[in-house]
């Protein structure tokens, strides 16, 4: 929301000056003269306070039509793990079937309590539960290798089988027996010029590409679940890493379309309207209507709108590329901001 508040506007006010890190991510400082919205250790020349306005989250700032500072990148860095928070996850991704525990956290100069705060904040979870999750998942690949559940089990580093069944069947669902023949979603996140997002994807490909902030994530997160039959953990597999490698190629101006594998589940309509998305050349918009049109059902645009609306995976399918009749932006679960930022950046990087 717009600070109003005398004192924290002073106090905020105070921070930008001082470019105090501890005030990143609290506050996104709008410039009035500039139009443009940046963090609190942002390094460009300091505006007069009566030309700035504070909010209390970028997606707001966006919204109020300030754009990211190509200085401070606020959306990128305001939402990216701290040094010593990568450097925890980095232990955990480099060593998947090993604990990490306080006291080792502690010897590598990185506060437990940092890292416990920013994962119950931008992941929902504990680093303990991200923790196992990743050791459960290494050891899901291992079962599906041939490994048997005794071997996996110990060379996952727990201590006793039935540990180690009762921590796998909480996080997959079912015992692992019983689970080689099925699969699970991986999710992971990744930071973009628009702010974070969340990738899921199973062995066939990309499930949900979707900002952090959007409205009925936690519905589709269900529904995704349901559909594909599996639970979500945290992970990543070789989709996963083509996504964030592409994402940055596109955020840069350097790709114009996706090679990504996509797994859809939905109906038959609802794949044929997003199928008909990826036709839509790069840097340019449809109405519904002309949507519609293209599955040669004109009367379906109310139809055409609400699978639009069903569409997990954005920008790789591009619902941010339709528009209304009129011309005027209308729905997207990112924000219409969000949307208009994508088509003027695809628009600018169109080789004509």
């Amino acid at each position: 929301m717009l600070i109003t508040q005398q004192s924290k506007i002073d106090t905020y006010y105070q921070a930008l000056v001082e470019r105090a890190t501890d005030f990143v991510g609290i506050f996104y400082v709008g410039v009035k003269t500039t139009s443009v919205f940046c963090i609190a250790t942002c390094h460009a020349r300091k505006p007069k306070k009566e030309n700035v306005e504070f909010y209390t989250s970028f997606k707001e700032a966006l919204d109020a039509g300030y754009r990211p500072c190509k200085v401070c990148k606020p959306t990128e860095n305001a939402n990216q793990a701290p040094e010593p928070v990568e450097r925890a996850i980095k232990m955990v991704k480099d060593n998947p079937k090993e604990k990490v525990t306080d006291y080792q956290l502690k010897q590598c100069e990185i506060s437990p309590e940092l890292v416990r705060r920013w994962f119950n904040k931008h992941y929902g979870m504990t680093f303990q539960t991200f923790q196992r999750m990743y050791r459960i998942n290494n050891a899901l690949k291992e079962l599906k290798d041939g490994k048997n559940a005794t071997n996996a089990a110990f060379d996952s580093g727990y201590e006793s089988l039935s540990g180690f069944g009762y921590t796998y069947k909480k996080v997959v669902g079912k015992s692992p027996k019983n689970s080689i023949e099925h699969s699970v979603i991986l999710i992971s996140r990744l930071t973009t010029p628009l702010g974070p997002m969340f990738v899921c994807a199973t062995d066939k490909g990309i499930c949900l590409l979707e900002f952090v902030d959007r409205r009925m994530l936690e519905t589709e997160f269900k529904d995704l679940q349901r559909l594909l039959k599996a639970k979500i953990i945290t992970g990543e597999n070789q989709h996963i890493k083509q996504t964030k490698k592409e994402m940055g190629e596109y955020f840069s101006g350097q790709r114009t379309h996706f090679d990504i594998a996509l797994d859809t589940p939905g109906t038959e309509f609802q794949n044929s309207v997003w199928n008909c998305l990826h036709q839509i050349p790069y840097g340019e918009t449809r109405s519904y209507q002309q949507q519609a049109e293209s599955i040669n059902n004109p009367k379906a645009v109310r139809a055409v709108a609400s699978a639009n609306g069903f569409n997990r995976i954005s920008i790789i399918i591009p619902c941010h590329r339709v528009i209304g009749k009129n011309g005027k932006l209308t729905g997207y679960g990112g924000g219409l901001e969000r949307k208009r930022w994508l088509i003027d950046h695809e628009k600018a990087h169109r080789v004509k």
